[in-house]
């Protein structure tokens, strides 16, 4: 079996209570304004970026390619992931998320102030693409750190909870990147807003380096990692061995089940907040505004299914909770796209709040599964590189996806059945994972283990 034990227990003195919520805090800021940064652009490139910057002889041909430098920052995901995890494993949780941090803040306000394809030509799409790579290095970076420092400061039984503060980050981004377009909509004019308001929302990405400075100067590094770090740097010494050639040679097997069980549920949500918004507005002719305000509705309600889930994984089990939130995707997919399809904003609620749901029930267990299926050692490394796989399978080329479906079959029922294909996927990886933690790994050769993820399935707490 190749999913290892999640970690050894901790020797030292446990933290206060008081620096556990506060290291929880900073990683849940440090999630949420990372994905607010991510999710502009996604927005953006659904309202006015193929416009700008991708002029050409159809509306659809401009959303195609917006979209398409929307998925670049996904390609580069993994990148991120990788280096960050490598790193991460050997010198740190807490470095490379401060160096995420300040790179997405960086490239973020950069796109901002980024001249159109009208001011400078041809320079306008190359430098979009390359802010947006060095945006996907970012995100690809930072998950693994915040995710980290949160679930290795966590008390023992609600590794979930603590995990899923990090996973708020991502209803809290979309929340807030909704809102400020509002604003900027609502307190300009068309014409402004197609100008220069599109850009405030980026702009603000300079508070996220004020932020990589407070967890540089406040926070302390993991309680696991320093643990892990002499071990490590022996077993460096003496095998020549890394954590990422670790993971390929050892672990792979189990980074590509995590992708695969993860690809579903980030498809489905960059269909929902990013594909959804173009469908609606250009296809069905319905208001920005009220579609905006539907998806922060939308996205209000998973501040609070996401903990939600996340504790009742630490009750019963993280594979249960997330093979459910799978199922329920496969089964709503075909129901989503029929309410969508009326035209009505209240079918247009019902259908994306409801797979928002099974979203949520996903994605609060799944930082702490990730983190249950690998050694502190190799732990930034494995779990980083799972999600980031799935961002690229599923979530970067969704929206791209989902368009040329449409094009091609004229029906929202392709893009169902797309969804329904990764569900598929989903399961059977889940099942993969579930059977190999159920079969008992034999303990690692540098000593015993934790409970692993053996056993969250079986319903003990992480």
């Amino acid at each position: 079996m190749d999913t290892a034990p999640s970690a050894r227990p901790a020797t030292a003195t446990a933290p206060p209570a008081g620096h556990r919520r506060r290291v929880a805090t900073a990683a849940a800021l440090a999630s949420a304004v990372e994905w607010y940064d991510y999710f502009v652009f996604g927005i953006a490139a659904a309202l006015v970026l193929g416009d700008l910057y991708f002029p050409a002889g159809s509306s659809t041909a401009g959303v195609l390619a917006s979209f398409a430098t929307f998925a670049v920052g996904f390609l580069a995901r993994p990148l991120g992931g990788i280096v960050a995890g490598h790193l991460g494993d050997r010198r740190g949780r807490k470095p490379m998320l401060v160096l995420a941090l300040t790179l997405m803040g960086v490239s973020t306000t950069a796109i901002g102030l980024l001249p159109t394809y009208d001011t400078i030509g041809v320079a306008a799409p190359i430098l979009l693409v390359l802010l947006r790579v060095a945006q996907g290095v970012a995100v690809g970076a930072q998950w693994g750190g915040a995710m980290l420092l949160a679930t290795e400061y966590a008390p023992q039984g609600k590794r979930g909870v603590y995990g899923s503060v990090v996973q708020l980050g991502v209803p809290i981004g979309v929340v807030t990147a909704n809102t400020v377009f509002l604003l900027a909509g609502a307190l300009t004019t068309d014409s402004a807003f197609t100008a220069w308001g599109w850009r405030v929302p980026f702009l603000v990405g300079l508070l996220v380096l004020g932020l990589a400075w407070y967890i540089h100067t406040r926070v302390e590094e993991t309680p696991a990692f320093r643990q892990a770090e002499k071990a490590l740097a022996e077993k460096e010494r003496t095998e020549q061995s890394s954590p990422l050639r670790t993971i390929l040679r050892g672990h792979l097997g189990t980074v590509l089940l995590a992708g695969g069980s993860f690809a579903v549920n980030t498809a489905t949500f960059y269909i929902l907040i990013t594909g959804v918004l173009d469908y609606t507005t250009r296809e069905l002719d319905m208001a920005k505004g009220p579609v905006l305000t539907v998806s922060l509705c939308v996205s209000l309600t998973q501040l609070v299914l996401i903990p939600a889930a996340a504790a009742l994984s630490d009750r019963i089990g993280r594979i249960r909770i997330y093979a459910l939130g799978a199922a329920g995707i496969a089964v709503w997919a075909v129901p989503l796209f029929l309410l969508i399809d009326t035209g009505s904003l209240l079918w247009l609620a019902v259908g994306t709040f409801v797979a928002s749901c099974f979203l949520s029930v996903m994605y609060g267990p799944q930082a702490a599964l990730f983190a249950e299926l690998f050694t502190p050692e190799m732990r930034y490394t494995g779990a980083s590189l799972g999600y980031q796989i799935a961002a690229v399978a599923g979530g970067g080329l969704a929206p791209f996806v989902m368009v040329l479906l449409l094009e091609a079959t004229g029906t929202s029922m392709a893009v169902s059945g797309y969804i329904i294909a990764l569900s598929v996927i989903a399961l059977l990886s889940i099942k993969v994972l579930a059977g190999r933690a159920r079969s008992g790994e034999p303990e690692p050769a540098d000593g015993p283990a934790e409970p692993s993820a053996a056993g969250p399935v079986d319903g003990s707490a992480g």
